[in-house]
């Protein structure tokens, strides 16, 4: 038997605008919960003993983390090597600089040779000795349609036929991996993948147009006895038999993990099975209050929203107070109250939400008259509130954008303004009827 420990997306870096520089040791608090949990997972390794360590990829945002996010996550993964445990390090789609071609954030651990790591690149069958004898682990990074399929293989070819190619491929080479592996040594599968049937957060938005979703069929073989997933954020269990699992991230990103448990997973394989035990991690927690005061007495609404804030686990929580109220509501609030009730959050914000014809706008701005970014711009500039999160905002937005021109390229769809009108959600622009077109 094999004692494992499985984590994934650690996002180091992730997350900072909710966070504030700490004084005492100039690091971003944010950056502080995130170390945090990263340390709270090497520790559980440490103290079940366990025989390896599987990372199943996206240690950082990108594929060019700042030095001392790169030495905060090499502190701890040392530990590992200090203890002589064999670790795997495997490449998600965060850590790929150029889809890959121009290298990842984690080839310098293979580069400086640093005894026990293994960083999965590419997709290979490794063989490791551990304390309680051998085991294989094929690992499979995240793949874009260029690793599998060349740019003239692909030319002219529809989302669907495009789609089936690159699953074809994927199963050849997977099938030749299997190939090599050795009975009665239990075999892991590490795959940084979305799976068809599995249930996504925000990661499935982050990678659009950017790899493609594979079936659970192509993953669960028998000749594997534990499939180690990274990629989605929510913990989950994909399949029985085999054991299929994403531990998750370990920390939350942002509000839409809000509900989500973050932990890691203490595996225990063996030559006929696998079994599991999920363990949760202490991390901040995220809350959201929101209000509906449409329909209110204006005399009313303050009251409410401090009796609101009053029973929300305000101390110590990354909290948005969202309420929505009628123009001629908005005199009855007090905000220097409402602060004061929020001091305990260690971070949060307030967004009003102004309902009804009355509306305003900002001055001179007119959307239809503006490019996007422009009136995005316009916006920030007039809120010095969202002063700290300007550049983070409007490097969101142009990559939405370049994203959303990219997706529609590949799908060869050019849709008229018509047709962007009529649209009532982004999946119907990105997924008009009548096109088989897969959210990656």
């Amino acid at each position: 038997m094999v004692k494992l420990l499985h984590l994934s997306d650690i996002h180091l870096g992730s997350g900072l605008a909710h966070g504030y520089i700490n004084p005492a040791t100039g690091l971003n608090t944010r950056l502080e919960d995130f170390v945090g949990s990263l340390r709270r997972c090497i520790d559980h390794a440490l103290d079940h003993e366990v025989d390896l360590v599987l990372f199943g990829g996206d240690a950082f945002p990108d594929a060019t983390p700042p030095p001392l996010h790169q030495e905060l996550f090499a502190q701890e993964f040392r530990r590992l090597a200090d203890a002589g445990i064999p670790t795997v390090l495997l490449v998600g789609n965060h850590d790929q600089y150029g889809q890959g071609q121009e290298g990842t954030s984690l080839a310098i651990y293979r580069a400086l040779g640093v005894s026990g790591f293994i960083v999965g690149d590419r997709l290979q069958t490794h063989w490791i000795e551990t304390r309680s004898g051998p085991v294989q682990v094929t690992t499979l990074p995240w793949l874009n349609r260029s690793t599998l399929l060349t740019q003239q293989e692909s030319l002219g070819l529809n989302a669907e036929i495009l789609a089936h190619q690159l699953l074809q491929r994927l199963h050849l080479a997977l099938e030749g991996e299997i190939r090599t592996l050795q009975t009665g040594i239990p075999a892991i599968l590490l795959a940084h993948v979305m799976v068809e049937t599995a249930r996504y957060g925000a990661e499935r938005h982050l990678s659009v147009g950017k790899g493609f979703t594979v079936p659970l069929s192509l993953l669960a073989r028998p000749a594997y006895q534990y499939v180690a997933l990274g990629h989605v954020h929510r913990h989950q269990v994909v399949s029985r038999d085999p054991l299929m699992i994403y531990p998750g991230s370990i920390d939350r990103v942002d509000f839409g993990e809000e509900k989500e448990e973050k932990g890691c997973v203490l595996v225990e394989v063996t030559p006929s099975g696998a079994s599991y035990e999920f363990l949760p991690l202490p991390t901040r927690p995220f809350h959201t209050i929101r209000l509906d005061f449409s329909g209110d007495p204006s005399q009313e609404i303050q009251a409410k929203l401090l009796a609101a804030i009053a029973k929300a686990p305000v101390a110590g929580s990354i909290l948005r107070l969202i309420y929505r109220l009628r123009p001629d509501q908005m005199d009855c609030i007090e905000e220097r109250a409402l602060h004061t009730a929020l001091a305990p959050a260690f971070s949060y914000t307030i967004a009003p939400e102004v309902i009804g014809p009355n509306r305003t706008r900002l001055p001179g701005l007119d959307p239809n008259q503006l490019e996007p970014l422009t009136t995005l711009e316009q916006y920030l500039s007039s809120r010095s509130d969202l002063a700290p999160l300007r550049n983070d905002l409007l490097a969101a937005a142009r990559q939405l954008l370049e994203e959303s021109t990219d997706l529609l390229q590949e799908c060869d769809w050019d849709p008229s303004l018509e047709e962007l009108e009529a649209a009532d959600t982004i999946q119907e622009v990105i997924q008009p009827e009548g096109q088989q077109l897969r959210l990656l």
